[in-house]
């Protein structure tokens, strides 16, 4: 699963450094994606570790900065929904992209966690 995690890193860096650039570079905003992606990745390269202990702490901190960033983008795009301002088409586009990209991720994770569990039990 961890490297599953750095394609996912990879995915993120590149919607963040387009949104970013797509934007003229004026809104340091489009690379929260990016920085998700960093820290994905950083962790991702600590779990690829013989020790199983070792492994297991880093893919919970993965775990735990995809949900923490999913729940904070699908907050922000119903926010940005219900204002009264239109939302920008690219930034929405991004936070969406975002969205998704740490649900699916989320979700393998949580599946990877318990196939490990089950694995251990038999």
């Amino acid at each position: 699963m961890a490297k599953v995690t750095l394609v996912f890193a990879v995915l993120l860096i590149a919607l963040g450094l387009s949104g970013f650039l797509v934007t003229g570079s004026q809104h340091p905003t489009a690379l929260i994606p990016a920085w998700i992606g960093l820290a994905l990745g950083v962790f991702g390269a600590l779990a690829i570790s013989p020790s199983e202990g070792r492994r297991k702490l880093f893919m919970h901190f993965n775990v735990s900065i995809g949900l923490l960033g999913f729940i904070g983008t699908a907050v922000e795009i119903v926010r940005s929904s219900m204002s009264s301002k239109p939302a920008d088409a690219i930034a929405m586009g991004s936070k969406y992209t975002l969205a998704v990209l740490l649900l699916i991720y989320v979700i393998l994770c949580v599946r990877s966690f318990i196939a490990a569990r089950r694995a251990r039990k038999v």
